[in-house]
């Protein structure tokens, strides 16, 4: 199969990518993080998580973030919602778009959402009723699809019938996680035929880490089997609370540094998408984590 000419970039780092920041970022900053990536030309930028302060203090200010957001036309603003309070907020908040996340580890749903993945999704199934009747659009992300920190390997089957599952309920989207960065090509490219067995690869995302270094082979590898879609944090920010060890997404800036050079559309702007990694990373008081950011910084001094 050959690659596509357009690739959709969801950017996740104002949620996945904050959600585990020790600094507390406030709420003016994220707002502005999210402005410029709107302007690098990102169509899905995820902007808040509808969860428990509780457990992800960083994102806390949910509400006041999406009030604030200078809404573009053509770009999307999901948050994520882990149950029915959360979904009830993000409507109370004109939230358009929400994304509901399961897990292909029964250890990683326990510890994650305190419930087995059978109980998630049948959460998520009430969720997808009421979001839908309200015009809400939902996305559905699996976590831990090519390996998790607690159980070691996991199934291709298992993760093609949650993705099933999901898109039975009315996800228009499934991302598939590789939650702690173990994956590589051939597991990538093994999972992905397996899936795309139960589901169709135009409604597939892949969503990679890169903890050991893998995720721009493993998303090359899932643009080979015909995925459009792909998950990035820009400056590579992120890792997750329940992942020991797990690095961030790729980071945006270098995904779109590969698909540039192979000619793939993206409708993204480096110089734009650089900036913007460059004001988080600024606040939190590091380098970028982007290998394509500080080598375009590199050879302009």
């Amino acid at each position: 199969m050959g690659l596509p000419e357009y690739v959709k970039i969801v950017e996740v780092g104002p949620r996945d990518g904050l959600q585990n920041e020790s600094i507390s970022v406030p709420t003016s900053v994220k707002i502005e993080l999210i402005e410029r990536l709107s302007k690098a030309g990102l169509s899905v930028v995820e902007s808040a998580a509808f969860v428990s302060p509780k457990w992800v203090p960083q994102m806390a200010d949910h509400a006041a973030v999406m009030a604030g957001i200078n809404k573009w036309p053509g770009v999307s603003y999901p948050a994520l919602v882990p149950n029915m309070q959360g979904l009830i907020a993000a409507l109370a908040a004109g939230v358009s778009e929400i994304a509901v996340f399961s897990s292909a580890s029964e250890t990683f749903s326990s510890r994650n959402t305190n419930c087995s993945i059978e109980q998630g999704l049948a959460r998520f199934d009430e969720i997808c009723v009421v979001a839908q009747a309200g015009g809400v659009r939902v996305r559905g992300y699996i976590s831990c699809v090519l390996g998790c920190p607690y159980e070691g390997s996991v199934e291709p089957d298992r993760v093609a019938d949650i993705a099933a599952e999901l898109l039975r309920m009315g996800c228009y989207e499934v991302s598939l996680g590789d939650t702690i960065g173990t994956g590589t090509p051939g597991k990538t490219r093994s999972l992905i035929e397996v899936v795309a067995g139960r589901v169709p690869l135009k409604n597939l995302a892949g969503h990679f880490h890169d903890t050991y270094g893998q995720a721009l082979a493993n998303a090359y590898s899932a643009l080979e089997c015909g995925i459009s879609v792909l998950d990035s944090s820009v400056a590579g920010l992120g890792g997750c609370p329940y992942a020991p060890g797990a690095s961030g997404n790729v980071a945006s800036e270098d995904l779109l540094y590969m698909l540039n050079g192979m000619g793939i559309e993206t409708g993204v702007d480096m110089d734009r998408l650089i900036s913007a990694g460059n004001f988080i990373c600024n606040f939190l008081g590091r380098p970028s984590g982007s290998r394509a950011a500080r080598a375009f910084a590199a050879n302009r001094t």
